[in-house]
């Protein structure tokens, strides 16, 4: 390493005015870094892989930004031994990825694929050898191509069945190793952006008559994809709970992502519309799960479009959480829809809330922007939402499953700028001290912080457009990982003993 990189890693930790450690966070407190198969993997034609609904729409002209698509993202599938190596330089003590369904049964049910088995015995046995705890998630995202074609794949209620045969797999195929499981990753993003605004898979929408998609109900069929992963998710807690657990001593929680909303201004019509903002993001999936329904506000605005539990399954939901993730990346400011111009625009579920979410307020942004226009850095929103977690919920405990931020992709940017991704230190070094403050001064029973993400990668819509990556990866040549300025920075705050001053 140089000795200017160093000066300038010197530089980072100073400017960091009130850097954190390991040793400032709660006994067994676990730090990560998190990946999703599909971005990560690649190798989509390899290993009897079956294609999935992202394989599909990424040959839809006009769905990712560039034009690109993720058959060779970053080449995990062939490079994972290299990259836990990463991990584990870092210090890392927990690896969160995803587990591709299509590879595991490539027609999305009958018998498994020993090939898809294989390549993840491999890659969980390399990290428990390297003394990294493995974190799976069996969904996020990649749903196989057979079971959209064969029945709409989340809008028919026989998904249910089949997730749960899929979780019973991987359950006795890996369970013996792996002991952290999250069923689903971010079911509110795929299930508003996949069937209300139609942007990701299986791209399904009626916004603005039909323009955008070909099929689809804005209105509905979110409610009734939500509704079926959440069914999914308790059907497979239970299925572990009564066949694995008392053997494998594991544990299941869901990965639910989360922004802060604050109120717009003190008015009680704005206070009344950031709570109502919770309840249509995180409330959606965590109120049914731990309270057994629907946020009374869904249950109001949304109506007869809103699928209700019956007593059973009311009970078969409820309490089936060992812990509960949390993707959190940023804040808004929620402002009371008087009018519901938006709703009649858009006749669709994300206006039921009748709330204007909004990044300004008085002319001022809620902070920093990232290379991505929805994430503005405002760290205090972790602190928020920490706290009403615990007040709202209980205080269950929580692992931070992803946070992070981009940079943009420039073509023509010099290697050395960016490397030295301060911007990327300071937000984790603030977010990090939220969350500390939210375990410290409120009790939360937070137990875990993985970071999106250990490599730059493809991200969905945006393609090759951004970086989130602790390490770089040059396109161009091999995809050779070449770690930036956080690489050096996160070794330290997971190395020290005591605070960085």
């Amino acid at each position: 390493m140089s000795l200017l990189t160093l000066v300038h890693i010197l530089v980072s930790f100073l400017s960091c005015a009130e850097a954190i450690s390991r040793a400032d966070f709660p006994p067994g407190f676990v730090f990560g870094t998190a990946s999703s198969a599909y971005q990560y993997e690649g190798a989509v034609n390899e290993g009897q892989r079956g294609p999935t609904i992202w394989d599909t729409l990424t040959k839809r002209p006009g769905r990712v930004i560039d034009f690109s698509n993720a058959d060779v993202a970053v080449d995990h599938y062939h490079r994972y031994k290299e990259d836990v190596e990463l991990m584990k330089g870092i210090g890392m003590d927990a690896y969160r990825f995803s587990i591709s369904w299509s590879r595991i049964f490539p027609n999305g049910t009958g018998e498994p694929n020993e090939e898809g088995l294989s390549y993840y015995n491999s890659l969980i046995d390399t990290l428990l050898d390297k003394g990294i705890e493995p974190y799976v998630t069996l969904f996020h995202w990649d749903l196989p191509q057979a079971l959209e074609d064969r029945y709409e794949g989340w809008l028919n209620s026989k998904i249910i069945e089949d997730f749960v045969q899929y979780a019973f797999t991987c359950f006795k195929e890996f369970g013996d190793r792996v002991k952290h499981w999250i069923t689903f990753n971010e079911p509110y993003n795929f299930a508003i952006d996949g069937y209300d605004l139609g942007i990701q898979a299986p791209g399904r929408c009626s916004i603005l008559s039909h323009v955008f998609c070909r099929e689809g109900k804005s209105s509905t069929e979110p409610y009734i994809v939500a509704h079926n992963v959440l069914l999914a998710h308790a059907g497979a807690f239970r299925t572990y709970e009564q066949h694995f657990k008392k053997e494998q001593g594991g544990s299941i929680g869901i990965a639910l992502n989360s922004r802060w909303y604050e109120p717009f201004s003190s008015a009680d019509e704005d206070r009344e519309a950031a709570a109502r903002a919770m309840d249509f993001e995180l409330g959606w999936f965590l109120d049914p799960l731990m309270f057994g329904h629907y946020p009374p506000s869904m249950q109001k605005l949304a109506g007869d479009r809103l699928p209700q539990f019956s007593t059973q399954a009311s009970k078969l939901v409820s309490g089936s959480l060992d812990f509960v993730g949390i993707n959190h990346y940023t804040t808004l400011y929620a402002r009371n829809d008087r009018m519901r111009i938006r709703k009649l625009v858009m006749n669709d579920a994300s206006t039921d809330s009748a709330v204007i979410p909004t990044a300004y307020r008085h002319g001022k942004k809620i902070g920093e922007t990232a290379a991505s226009s929805w994430l503005h850095i405002v760290p205090w929103g972790m602190f928020k939402l920490m706290k009403h977690v615990k007040e709202k919920y209980g205080n269950p405990p929580v692992i931070i499953t992803e946070n992070g931020m981009d940079d943009a992709n420039h073509p023509f940017s010099r290697l050395e700028d960016v490397l030295q991704d301060d911007k990327r230190i300071q937000y984790h070094n603030d977010y990090m001290s939220n969350l500390l403050d939210a375990i410290r001064k409120e009790g939360c029973s937070v137990h875990g912080y993985f970071v999106w993400s250990l490599l730059d990668n493809w991200e969905w819509n945006s393609g090759y457009t951004v970086r989130f990556g602790l390490y770089y990866i040059d396109y161009k040549n091999n995809l050779t990982r070449i770690p930036k300025a956080s690489v050096q920075w996160f070794s330290q705050v997971l190395a020290q003993k005591t605070a960085i001053i």
